[in-house]
């Protein structure tokens, strides 16, 4: 799957850019054969403003939200972007300033006020951003933009305006809910969101919302039949600074991560009905995780798929833009620094012995995970590793989530990083580790949606909707790439004139 293609040119640092929003949809010209049944809309959100003025945006994580909407029917594509307009957006438009204080950049007080004015603004509470950049899914009939705070804002899927924002604080018990909901097949959505409570602890909730129409997610929890899985990282958040931190000039939320080199890291099962915790203690090395892939029961064991960052080292302090708009070479060596990527399987017993000790308790004929119980009552876990390759990382993972989310499955479609450059889409075979790839000089996708084809019957019969940007192309650099889910061959692409930026998540929305 290591595709060794390098990008002396330096073409990646054009999905980092500011664009414009469009006055209205633009056609696309397209290459090959569009499926007569994929008639819908491919839904993305990322970052498409990464300066306001002349303050600019530090992370890569803290432009403002920009929504994208390629629009398939009968043969026939269009694409259309606007900027979300939250409160980040268009108080900083107004005051031509960045305002809120994002992940990687600090808002600065507003030089008009006086010192009087500024402190007292300190005893308002925390302004938590409510730039949506990182996904969008539905709720009922509605569709949300979402990042990982507090706030979620209210969308129009057709015409890509914003409608309200929301506040999930008045509602749940959290001060925040991650980007990636989990959806059951009956339309069940669960999330799962952190809690500040007395003496400066943190408690995790398992939200639950009544079914709603089915979608696409991201994992960033795992979930089976019967039981969460919530993956436990060094990397923490310092209460007391996140608390403090709007009262100290040039401070953000990356300021207030700390990673702790001895904790390693901790698995957690909870059971969905009741909703009970399990006090089994399941420990391994440390790593970092954005993303989970699928997770399901088998035999008495629950088997946890991963892409994991070996190390305590938090991966984020490599995502700063100065960074990824490095040169070629200097991207490479940051990158040599960083956590190494790798895809893992962990598998959890759940029939568990204390007189078991040192025995390995998993006994799946087709894994070599292992799990030991140890003189302290801890279970630790080793993986099996599924892919690893020198600084290539497997991320942003997807599979056939209508059909084998927290089942026993086969496929996984990821999108690869080189050195944390987007340079292909990839496929992986869980079970015998075979690897396809799809890649062109100088191209940039972003993460594989998959799609479904009409009453199939195979787990990888669909094809999968991704983005690329090609910025040296002479015309036409960013179009709609459609891939063969089961090879990875192209069956057709959309092609526009404009650039477009980088993506995070999203979905296909029939």
């Amino acid at each position: 799957m290591v595709f060794r293609i390098e990008h002396p040119a330096g073409g990646y640092k054009k999905i980092f850019e500011t664009c414009e929003e469009l006055n209205e949809p633009i056609p696309a010209v397209v290459v090959g054969v569009i499926p007569e049944w994929l008639s819908g809309s491919l839904l993305r959100l990322g970052p498409g403003l990464f300066e306001v003025g002349a303050e600019p945006f530090y992370h890569l994580f803290d432009g403002q939200a920009l929504m994208h909407k390629f629009d398939l029917k009968n043969g026939h594509v269009t694409y259309y972007r606007k900027f979300v307009k939250t409160d980040a957006y268009v108080r900083a438009m107004t005051e031509k300033r960045v305002v809120i204080t994002e992940f990687g950049t600090a808002a600065y007080p507003d030089p008009c006020k006086n010192i009087f004015s500024r402190f007292f603004t300190y005893f308002k509470g925390i302004e938590v951003t409510d730039n949506c950049l990182v996904n969008v899914y539905p709720v009922g009939e509605d569709f949300y933009a979402c990042t990982e705070t507090n706030y979620i804002t209210k969308v129009d899927p057709d015409t890509l305006e914003t409608l309200k924002r929301v506040d999930l604080c008045d509602y749940l018990s959290v001060n925040g809910v991650t980007a990636h909901p989990h959806i059951e097949s009956d339309g069940t959505v669960y999330n799962i969101g952190n809690c500040f409570g007395k003496n400066m602890s943190l408690a995790y909730n398992i939200v639950k919302i009544p079914p709603t129409p089915k979608g696409l997610f991201c994992i960033h929890f795992g979930m089976t039949e019967n039981y969460f899985v919530f993956v436990e990282t060094p990397v923490k958040i310092n209460l007391l600074k996140f608390l403090t931190a709007w009262s100290i000039w040039g401070t953000n939320y990356m300021d207030c991560f700390e990673s702790n080199e001895t904790m390693g890291t901790w698995f957690h099962l909870a059971t969905k009905d009741p909703a009970e915790y399990i006090e089994h203690k399941f420990r391994t090395s440390a790593f970092n995780l954005f993303h989970h892939i699928n997770s399901y029961e088998d035999d008495g064991f629950i088997v946890v798929d991963l892409c994991t960052w070996k190390g305590h080292e938090f991966v984020y302090n490599y995502l700063y833009l100065a960074n990824l708009r490095e040169n070629w070479e200097e991207v490479k060596k940051a990158a040599m620094r960083a956590p190494q990527p790798e895809v893992r399987r962990y598998v959890l017993p759940m029939d568990v012995h204390k007189e078991e000790q040192g025995k390995n308790l998993i006994s799946l004929p087709y894994t070599t995970a292992t799990a030991v119980m140890r003189s302290d009552g801890t279970i630790w876990l080793e993986p099996e590793v599924l892919f690893s390759g020198p600084r290539q990382a497997f991320e942003f993972p997807q599979i056939n989530y209508s059909k084998f989310s927290g089942k026993n499955y086969s496929y996984a479609y990821g999108l690869g990083l080189n050195h944390f450059i987007p340079d292909r889409i990839c496929k992986l075979n869980v079970k015998t580790k075979d690897t396809w790839v799809w890649q062109e000089p100088d191209s940039y996708p972003s993460e594989p949606i998959f799609v479904q084809t009409p009453d199939s019957v195979e787990e990888d019969d669909g094809v999968l909707l991704s983005i690329v940007v090609n910025p040296g192309a002479d015309q036409r650099p960013g179009y709609l790439l459609i891939l063969n889910a089961r090879d990875l061959t192209e069956i057709a692409r959309a092609e526009v004139e404009v650039i477009i930026p980088v993506t995070f998540h999203g979905m296909y929305k029939p």
